[in-house]
């Protein structure tokens, strides 16, 4: 427990230094109170070394191995907090990997009020997403090809459309041919935090596809869409 509070004071005395842009040319510029918390971590841990050498259990060797364990553990730790933004980069994009296609990340954007989300390509080549439909939570693919946004009949129906109402007259294309779908009106569709309202939507027969869609009735609405390497990145 000693070693612990002593490690925690000289990282915070460290950690101090480095945000004033550390340096002992610095310590002049130091308020009282920070040089006094300094001089006693400082003090501390003279204690703990002087300690250690006298502790007829703790044999010479093994004590600098003790200090050198924690000197390394508090320049790690200083490290770390010194190039924070650096890692906090390294560690979104290795998670960004290890995602699952389709699962949205919200990522930073250069422009004021501007939000942007990002997915990664599935192994077929193709973009999918994890939406928002009416508040129902489903699976669109993205398809620049497609018009508007296309649903699966037992989705629409998810999403709190009445299929019995509906009327099959609107001819698609599709993997499978021509077929029809009907056109209703989307309440909401979001995507992370990309919300748009009031979209042109369509109901595909039943049958007639086998993936929800996300056209351009969707993707006009953004600000931009973008197609980088192995990620898409929607922005609005």
């Amino acid at each position: 427990m000693k070693a612990w509070f002593v490690l925690a004071l000289l990282v915070g005395a460290g950690v101090l230094l480095l945000s004033r842009g550390g340096g002992l040319e610095l310590l002049s510029d130091l308020g009282t109170g920070e040089l006094v918390s300094i001089g006693v971590g400082v003090l501390l841990v003279t204690l703990y070394v002087v300690s250690l050498f006298n502790d007829e259990r703790t044999r010479p060797l093994q004590a600098v191995r003790y200090i050198l364990v924690w000197l390394a553990i508090g320049f790690a730790l200083i490290a770390g907090y010194s190039y924070r933004e650096e890692l906090s980069t390294v560690v979104g994009r290795v998670g960004g990997e290890l995602l699952p296609s389709g699962q949205v990340v919200s990522v930073e954007s250069g422009e004021e009020g501007e939000k942007a989300v990002r997915v990664r390509r599935r192994l077929d080549g193709h973009y999918s997403v994890r939406a928002a439909v009416n508040g129902q939570s489903m699976t669109l693919m993205v398809d620049t090809g497609a018009t508007s946004v296309v649903l699966k009949p037992a989705d629409a129906e998810r999403a709190g459309i009445n299929l019995d109402e509906l009327a099959y007259t609107t001819p698609i294309d599709t993997a499978n041919g021509t077929t029809y779908a009907a056109a209703v009106r989307l309440k909401s569709l979001a995507i992370g935090p990309l919300v748009v309202h009031n979209i042109e939507a369509l109901v595909a027969r039943p049958g007639s596809i086998k993936e929800n869609l996300l056209g351009m009735s969707f993707l006009r609405r953004l600000r931009s869409y973008e197609f980088s390497k192995d990620y898409l990145t929607l922005r609005g």
